[in-house]
């Protein structure tokens, strides 16, 4: 219960507290502790949602929205709208003005791409407005209990009753919905242990949560199942479903396609290959992180919420 008042004040206060997380190596201000929601990626996105959402529209009644944590893909038809995460509390009078000017009719479904704060924060405010909650089964077990992050120094309590997935999916689940099918799937392991993507076939567009980042190096969740072997694997899913045509939407990071998906992919395998040389040669993470074994990647990856020796360490944790 103290860490939920904490949190409520964060985000109440979240223009202050998020200025620690402007760059892409936030050092913690004097008197504030280091930790997800003063100095990493939680204070990042609060801060974020102070500025308006943008909305993208792609094809077919599909739209992305962007600035609630991560990004909302939202299909749009008479029977409602189907969307994939439910972005931060925050944002929740601007996520509803947005829908609305999509259409009118209200959300029926929303999928949870995994079980981190920046893509479930808003599943109170969803259900609430009538929709289902989406999860894989290792979601749920996630947000129905205390999860301590290391790597983000967040107890996070679970979450309240109307915060929680009803509907859970193993492996498979298809929607029929607004005139086409809409395919949730899990492949296993790989940026946690409870990842799902969404496909939408009519409009040939991919929705991956946080298994792809588009131009910055991703988070991988070691405690709570992921791995950089599980992040390639979902890769290499993701580029063998798609085409030319298909349009990728990643967990953070702009609308993005085939080419940037197999780009994400190939560092991802090149940076693990140099991190398991290296380790394999009995050198020491110190070692290994003095070899800078993503310099090639960092001018381009580096610039968002992790730079090179922070995703350095994570690869190497998952080996």
């Amino acid at each position: 219960m103290l860490k939920r008042l904490l949190l409520s004040t964060l985000i109440v206060a979240g223009p202050l507290l998020a200025c620690a997380a402007t760059t892409a190596n936030p050092a913690s201000p004097e008197g504030a502790p280091d930790d997800y929601f003063h100095t990493g990626a939680g204070a990042r996105y609060l801060r974020r949602a102070d500025a308006d959402l943008v909305v993208q529209p792609l094809r077919d009644n599909i739209s992305v929205l962007m600035g609630s944590g991560g990004n909302i893909t939202v299909l749009s038809g008479r029977e409602g709208k189907f969307l994939v995460d439910a972005g931060i509390s925050k944002s929740q009078e601007k996520l509803r003005i947005a829908l609305e000017k999509i259409g009118p009719a209200p959300p029926k479904f929303v999928v949870n791409t995994h079980w981190h704060w920046d893509h479930t924060d808003g599943n109170a405010g969803m259900h609430a407005a009538g929709a289902t909650i989406v999860a894989q089964e290792n979601t749920f077990r996630h947000l129905t209990k205390t999860s301590h992050v290391n790597a983000w120094n967040w107890t996070f309590d679970p979450v309240p009753e109307a915060a929680r997935p009803t509907l859970l999916v193993k492996e498979r689940k298809t929607f029929d919905f607004a005139g086409t099918l809409v395919e949730v799937e899990n492949f296993g392991r790989g940026h946690t242990d409870g990842d799902l993507w969404v496909y939408f076939r009519k409009a040939d567009v991919l929705a991956l949560g946080d298994t792809f980042w588009n131009g910055f190096y991703p988070y991988i969740d070691n405690e709570d199942g992921g791995s950089i072997d599980g992040a390639i694997k979902w890769a290499n899913k993701a580029v063998a479903r798609t085409t030319a045509h298909t349009i990728v939407v990643p967990g953070h990071g702009a609308v993005g396609t085939r080419t940037q998906l197999i780009e994400f992919r190939d560092m991802l395998v090149t940076v693990r290959n140099n991190v398991a040389a290296l380790k394999e040669q009995g050198k020491s993470l110190d070692e290994i992180i003095a070899a800078r074994p993503t310099a090639a990647f960092d001018a381009k990856w580096g610039n968002f919420v992790f730079n090179g020796d922070q995703f350095t360490k994570m690869v190497f944790a998952g080996l």
